[in-house]
């Protein structure tokens, strides 16, 4: 077992060197590496694979979440809500309208794709913006309200088509929403009363809660990251008059948990069926992206954001990675969708987080003092 860590912690090293000398980032190379893995190395995930790939996915959500800053996302308001809800809206009617009347997917199939496809990648937005120092910035903290709102969008209409209106949806509601009122209030004087202590005990208050709604989520067939998303937000306040408790986390997260979320990612690509369908994944990869543009794009403009910020916004809104895997892989599970369909919208999804994330990087990205 521990030599097998040392094996994945070995690639996300590897993965971290590459990152260090191309200037890309490093959640991306991971997955590129993990791709690599998967397909020549012969490495495969087991159970605790993948609760550390679950935990990294669940930790960087609510991190992200955590960055959202909520005076931004009062004082721009109109900017957040119109972007995150038209990068939602158009990709999910376009990749949608595609699998279901041109690819001839069955109905829950192609809900699945849309659902999939009209994501953005918070996990891999948030740690570009912690890269490149621009999750400090208002551009940077408008992208983050915005994901939030795509997301939010994308993970509830995945729970209202297919979660189970039973006693545990109705359970994790009560108490998703009890601890999402009283935690900012009740955070800050956990703090105030066992912060900064050797036992480091505002971590694992936070995380027992994130956990905690996290299961009661997946009782009630929906997905751990939806609580963890709204219980970083509600504790985003806290977190920016306490930014070295958010730098600790952070920290833990990404040395951790969050190379075996990435890895994995790229496990999940099987080049011979990414050949095999290639036509098929760069037409949805494309529709992905124009579904993406003609929404984000006009709003940007009408914010009157710099021609260089609203390109390098909508590229950023167009990837995709932790909540169209997760979708992905809950139609998989229920078998909504088949093993070949599953690995065409894993390869889009992947292939989103790469694509525009590089057209972004390498000609859009704002100078940190802009």
């Amino acid at each position: 077992m521990w030599l097998t860590y040392s094996w994945w912690l070995g690639l996300a090293l590897i993965a971290g060197i590459i990152a260090n000398w191309t200037g890309i980032s490093i959640s991306l190379i991971e997955i590129l590496v993990g791709v690599i893995a998967g397909n020549y190395l012969g490495f495969q995930t087991n159970d605790w694979i993948n609760f550390l790939g679950g935990v990294g996915s669940i930790l960087l959500t609510f991190l992200a979440g955590a960055e959202v800053d909520p005076i931004v996302l009062r004082t721009k308001f109109k900017e957040s809500v119109t972007i995150g809800v038209l990068a939602f809206v158009f990709p999910f009617a376009g990749a949608f309208a595609y699998t279901y009347f041109v690819a001839g997917w069955t109905l829950q199939a192609a809900e699945i794709a849309g659902i999939a496809l009209s994501t953005t990648s918070v996990a891999v937005v948030y740690a570009v913006m912690v890269e490149s120092g621009l999750n400090e910035s208002e551009l940077g903290k408008i992208i983050l309200a915005a994901c939030f709102i795509n997301d939010l969008g994308t993970v509830l209409m995945l729970g209202i088509l297919f979660a189970s209106y039973n006693k545990w949806m109705l359970l994790f509601i009560i108490v998703t929403t009890i601890v999402t009122v009283l935690m900012p209030s009740v955070t800050k004087k956990f703090f105030e009363i066992y912060g900064n202590k050797v036992g480091q005990l505002e971590i694992k208050y936070l995380l027992f809660f994130v956990f905690l709604t996290g299961g009661l989520a997946s009782m009630a067939n929906s997905e751990a990251v939806l609580p963890a998303y709204i219980l970083g937000l509600a504790v985003s306040g806290f977190f920016m008059k306490e930014k070295n408790l958010l730098f600790r986390l952070r920290a833990v997260t990404f040395a951790v948990f969050t190379p075996f979320y990435f890895l994995k990612a790229g496990l999940f690509v099987s080049i011979p069926g990414v050949i095999s369908n290639i036509y098929l994944i760069v037409i949805l990869l494309l529709i992905k992206m124009f579904t993406k543009y003609i929404g984000v794009k006009p709003a940007t403009m009408l914010f009157r954001f710099s021609k260089k910020e609203g390109m390098y916004t909508t590229l950023l809104m167009s990837t995709g990675l932790t909540f169209g895997t997760i979708s992905a892989m809950f139609g998989l599970n229920h078998k909504i969708i088949t093993v070949e369909q599953y690995t065409i919208l894993v390869t889009v999804v992947i292939l989103s987080a790469i694509v525009p994330t590089l057209i972004a990087e390498k000609f859009y990205r704002p100078k940190r003092e802009d």
